[in-house]
């Protein structure tokens, strides 16, 4: 038996190689995924390891148990807590450490580095002279006010040199510096695309801190002291606000928070490869079943001659072994590729990994191989076992070939109950809000079965309804739509594949556009702003110098100004924030409903909130709340007015000439205004020139800020349509496999339709068509089950955007549709130019 599985395997070529591309891809994608995420996790934490070479031990800032003391000042540590460490016993030395945002110019004005991380920091020099974290390649170190040192990726990408003055911004003014020198850094930040300028000390403290301050001390011990014992030597000294880690527990919590981050990758890729196989799966089940029937009467006279039904199964499945051993090395071997290809498109995107070995770890190498041995030998079991139970005279007389009645009963009925119970799991997550995530996705997965289980008899009203459009082309059309439906199974099967592919293409499709309109609702119902001004950078809202909403102000042009000005307090004895705003402006640049009052309500200690913060705390109008500010002094407030909160504006807005005077540190998050003419480009261009055509600031419209708000979605729903095309290449080799096998099964009656007269292009049209049909058969099963599951996860997506509603883009699911045909039309290829090349008289004579 063992022989003859073999023999088998090597005797039809062909098949091997469709069945082998099909589970080679799937495995491709698992072992491409884990190579891509081990190699990425590694580099960046032997990067960040090698990044804390020279810190024995991290003084931070312990703000655990920050109270309503001082609710809006960062702790930070002083030149005391930094002099007391340096002459701790077992200290060498020890170093300063300031930071914060700093966006650095090219010469065309844009933003330098990739926007992932923009930061400016300290040099903080030794006895030496030289800090340990920075390597100066050229130049010197900055040493006053006007200079600046710049990472050496950053200097190449804006063509900068030693002795060039480069403009920045830190909190929103443009500054004119010198860069004095370009340096080298194991930096993870500047690795993965960012900027670093550095300051000397007290600059940095000016502009990130306050003097005589630092955000961080690192430590460096002496020789023969071990990093615990200077840990515990250090501890004794500390303050009560300041907290110590070693060097070896700052490295492994950066490492696990890597690889953390990378999981999320790593378990969304797997998702993906999860998909590609179990399109896979479809095509295996079919090919193994095809080749099985295929084999009957020889399967028969096996078991005619004395092998068990045991051992008719056993060989199926030695054969699908083979076949999924083989595809796994294959699959093994192109993984490893593409996990080499993904990082190099990642650092050809500009976020630069750093360098590292291509990392293939043996649970990458084992998980490979048991994925495709185990996904093969699992499609093939049912088909083996099917065969295995004809007995041998049916066999050789084929009555076995049409499924019984009874079956298809059970196999309907089946079905039936797994769809209506998947749709009504569906439906009922949907209005569950938050809590209807797990039903929906049990749910989504059972419909999906149901309706697999359901193709079959789903396949003959479907593909009858193609049938006026087929009668255009004659008999092949005829002959196409009987062929398409003579073996539901089958057809089922192949349709299966892209479905499943075209379901989540058009479901994450669905929920997009409705995502990206219900944002671009949000933007304009709660917003009358011509432009938005806020700080640019990846990582949300950045401090704004109250300088930008004067400059503003003084513009002739501007009609209507206001910052948004917020500051932390203690707001009726909880932590909150108090949002400074221009009474007088405020009322033309928002768009909200009072439900309670007005905005002329709102000024001195007279301040407006929105209805939720409201009802929590049972605040009408007119209701007194006490408040501490940030600088730690007491008042009362009072409710002049109760709006209705959206997306875009809510809290507690106050007078900002009320609140300015209490603030520690007066920053803006944005400014908001309003111009003559209009959000127009000419007035977009006036307000950055106006603005010192500053890198570091962001000048938006409406329109602008729900594009950047849908990017990120934008960019996920790409990455995914790259993901399913695998899934969708997966499904084209299996409508290929199963036209080729029924070619192959239908030998002996399409040399008789050649003898009776149909030609080449006949039979090609025939076997085009029915290929067409069954392409566009699962294409509408996908559609429609992708236009449901879009409309159930936006119902989840509505609780948290109000103004979410369903868009259903008809060009775009017709072009979906059309993909589905062309898939179909490129399947149909090769297995009808090999249809069409069938010698007549060999074909009449085949068994």
């Amino acid at each position: 038996m063992l022989r003859t599985a073999l023999r088998n395997v090597l005797a039809h070529k062909a098949r091997l190689l469709m069945t082998v591309l099909a589970v080679m891809l799937g495995v491709a994608f698992v072992s491409g995924t884990l190579v891509f995420t081990n190699t990425i996790s590694d580099a960046y934490q032997k990067s960040s390891e090698k990044g804390f070479d020279g810190v024995d031990v991290a003084i931070s800032p312990d703000d655990s148990d920050d109270d309503s003391a001082n609710p809006g000042e960062p702790p930070r540590l002083s030149q005391q807590v930094l002099d007391k460490a340096v002459k701790v016993p077992g200290a060498a030395s020890a170093y300063g450490v300031v930071y914060g945002f700093t966006a650095v110019s090219d010469r065309d004005g844009d933003l330098l580095g990739s926007g992932f991380s923009n930061v400016g920091g300290n040099y903080y020099p030794g006895a030496d002279g030289k800090d340990p974290r920075y390597t100066m390649t050229k130049g010197r170190a900055p040493k006053s006010a006007g200079e600046i040192a710049l990472d050496y990726k950053s200097a190449d990408s804006g063509d900068y040199k030693v002795g060039d003055t480069v403009r920045l911004s830190v909190d929103g003014p443009v500054r004119n510096e010198k860069i004095v020198g370009i340096f080298d850094t194991d930096d993870g930040n500047v690795a993965a695309g960012g900027s670093l300028a550095l300051f000397d000390t007290p600059t940095a403290q000016k502009l990130f801190a306050k003097p005589g301050q630092f955000d961080g001390i690192n430590v460096k011990a002496a020789p023969g002291t071990s990093q615990d014992a200077l840990k515990s030597a250090i501890d004794k000294v500390l303050p009560a606000q300041a907290k110590a880690k070693t060097g070896q527990k700052l490295a492994d919590d950066q490492a696990e928070a890597i690889k953390q981050g990378m999981s999320s990758m790593q378990t969304a890729m797997l998702v993906f490869a999860g998909i590609a196989l179990f399109v896979g799966i479809f095509i295996i089940v079919n090919t193994f079943t095809m080749l099985v029937a295929q084999r009957t009467r020889e399967l028969a006279l096996m078991r005619a001659v004395g092998a068990t039904r045991r051992q008719v199964t056993r060989s199926v499945l030695i054969e699908a072994t083979v076949v999924g051993a083989v595809a796994a090395v294959v699959g093994l071997a192109a993984g490893v590729g593409i996990g080499a290809g993904l990082r190099s498109l990642l650092n050809a995107t500009g976020a630069i990994v750093p360098d590292g070995p291509l990392i293939v770890a043996p649970t990458t190498v084992l998980v490979s191989l048991l994925v495709g041995v185990v996904v093969t030998v699992v499609s093939a079991w049912l088909p083996g076992r099917r065969a295995a139970k004809i007995p041998p005279v049916a066999a050789m007389n084929s009555v076995h070939a049409t499924p019984t009645t009874r079956g298809l009963v059970v196999r309907n009925t089946i079905g039936a109950l797994l769809a209506a119970g998947g749709a009504a799991a569906v439906i009922a997550g949907a209005g569950m809000g938050s809590d209807g995530k797990a039903p929906m996705a049990f749910g989504a997965a059972v419909l999906v079965i149901g309706v697999f289980v359901l193709t079959p008899l789903l396949s003959r009203p479907l593909i009858a309804a193609a049938t006026p459009l087929l009668r255009i082309f004659g008999m092949p059309g005829k002959l196409a739509r009987q062929n398409a439906v003579r073996n539901p199974r089958r057809t089922a099967a192949t349709a299966s594949a892209l479905m499943v592919g075209l379901t989540l293409i058009t479901g994450m499709t669905v929920i997009a556009q409705s995502l990206q309109e219900g944002i671009n609702k949000m933007a304009s119902d709660g917003l009358r702003t011509d432009f938005v001004v806020s700080m640019g950078g990846a990582n949300g809202s950045r401090p704004l110098s109250p300088e930008v909403s004067q400059t503003l102000a003084k513009l002739p042009e501007v009609t209507a100004v206001s910052p948004q000005r917020p500051s932390p307090a203690r707001v009726g004895g909880d932590n909150g924030v108090l949002t400074g705003v221009d009474p007088k402006a405020i009322k033309d640049l928002v768009n909200v409903d009072f439900t309670q009052g007005s905005f002329a309500g709102l000024g001195g200690t007279k301040v407006v909130i929105d209805d939720k913060t409201a009802d929590e705390h049972h605040w009408k109008l007119g209701s007194t709340i006490p408040v501490t500010y940030e600088d730690g002094n007491s008042g009362k407030l009072t409710v002049g007015g109760v709006y209705e909160g959206n997306q875009m504006i809510q809290g507690v807005m106050v007078d900002s000439a009320t609140l300015t005077p209490r603030m520690s540190t007066v920053t803006d998050t944005q400014v908001m205004l309003k111009i003559k003419g209009g959000a127009t480009d000419a007035n977009k261009e006036l307000l950055k020139k106006k603005l010192g055509e500053n890198p570091a600031i962001k000048v938006q419209t409406k329109q602008d800020i729900s594009d950047e708000i849908a990017q990120a979605f934008t960019l996920m729903l790409n990455m995914l349509y790259g993901l399913l095309a695998m899934a969708v290449i997966v499904a084209v080799l299996g409508v290929v496999n199963t036209l080729a096998m029924s070619v192959f099964e239908r030998s002996k009656e399409i040399g008789m339709l050649r003898a009776i007269g149909l030609d080449q292009r006949g039979i090609k049209r025939m076997v085009r068509l029915e290929s067409l049909v069954i392409s566009l058969f699962g294409g509408v099963l996908g559609l429609g089950l992708g236009v449901f599951f879009g409309w159930a996860a936006g119902e989840l997506v509505a609780t948290e955007l109000p103004t979410y509603e369903l868009v259903l883009s008809w060009d775009r699911l017709g072009l979906f549709l059309l993909m589905a045909a062309f898939v179909g039309v490129i399947a149909a290829l090769w297995p009808a130019r090999r249809a069409s090349k069938l010698n007549m008289l060999s074909a009449i004579k085949a068994e």
